[in-house]
């Protein structure tokens, strides 16, 4: 029995509640990030009152700020619903009603950047070592930028040509395939890794993040060389989940850097990113006459118009048509 002087455990903050649930559905730490970001400004923005205590005009007020007054794009504001919604659902257990009277952002419809082969090679001949080696697996598989940063040891298979993309967006996975000429300097990039590795094992720091369903059914995998980052960083970081000190993957930012020095040393006028090389992948793949549904699962597109928008930026003119002038 607790004694009167025994002090009653507080119950955990709104924002520890938040946390709590998105690792409980095994969303990543960036999602917990900004889910956790969105909340406090919501909470903030009213003045610090409870979310208990508001609902769905105080959420529509919010979100129509953040688009009149924030002119934010209609990505971010999606976010911000989206974590809103989770906040009240997941947590809270309150069902809010459709949101009808709030004024969403408008989203652009822009065409990709995309590059010539020429200007490919011209960006890819001015990247050497890792970040080289990064930027031809952007073009050559059509991989997302973290889908290339999170690579596991375990994900290429040399002897199949093929690279399996664990949890992308929509957290599926899928099969790429695996450029034959990068075949070689991947496996050397993966001689000097596995040297690391053993230094890592010497230091009693080889430990990875692993999804923790399987880390605890295979308690001995964070420790294993199947599961080691192929691009790892260059430090030991503390993991703010589980507060261990390891080594993680390479920062995304680094590589966005190294392209962009490229970019501009090549004279090129495109703003020209790494996801720029997943549009030209795609472009150029249509350009040789690979069907549609095949571009769109090496992409790992759910809807196949939204692979279509590669065919409007296809180097035969507006939509495909030849301008009567030419003829």
């Amino acid at each position: 029995m607790q004694s009167a002087n025994t002090p009653l455990a507080q119950p955990p903050k709104l924002l520890d509640q938040v946390r709590d649930r998105i690792r409980v559905k095994h969303y990543s730490i960036r999602t917990e990030t900004q889910y956790v970001q969105w909340v406090r400004r919501f909470i903030l923005f009213h003045g610090k009152k409870h979310p208990r205590d508001m609902g769905a005009p105080e959420v529509e007020a919010f979100l129509t700020h953040l688009a009149v007054d924030g002119h934010v794009a209609a990505a971010t504001q999606n976010q911000a619903l989206s974590a809103l919604l989770f906040l009240y659902k997941e947590v809270l257990g309150v069902d809010l009603p459709w949101l009808n009277d709030v004024t969403r952002a408008k989203r652009p419809q822009r065409m990709p950047v995309v590059l010539t082969r020429d200007e490919v090679h011209a960006v890819l001949d001015r990247m050497s070592g890792v970040y080289g080696l990064m930027a031809r697996l952007l073009y050559g598989t059509g991989m997302r930028l973290m889908e290339c940063v999170r690579l596991r040891v375990k994900d290429v298979d040399f002897g199949r040509g093929e690279i399996l993309i664990r949890d992308g967006k929509g957290a599926k996975d899928r099969v790429t395939m695996l450029p034959q000429s990068l075949a070689s300097p991947l496996l050397s990039h993966l001689q000097q890794r596995r040297a690391l590795f053993d230094d890592d094992l010497q230091a009693s720091k080889a430990s990875v993040y692993v999804p923790d369903a399987l880390a605890r059914k295979y308690p001995n995998s964070p420790n294993e060389w199947g599961w080691q980052y192929i691009f790892p960083s260059g430090s030991y970081s503390v993991d703010p989940r589980s507060g261990a000190e390891r080594r993680h993957h390479l920062d995304e930012k680094l590589l966005q850097r190294a392209m962009k020095k490229a970019v501009q040393a090549s004279g090129m006028t495109k703003l020209a990113t790494p996801h720029t090389l997943r549009h030209s992948f795609a472009t150029h793949l249509l350009e040789a006459g690979y069907d549609i549904r095949t571009v769109q699962e090496l992409l790992g597109h759910k809807d196949v118009s939204t692979t279509m928008i590669y065919t409007h930026v296809l180097n035969k003119g507006g939509r495909g048509v030849t301008s009567p002038l030419d003829r």
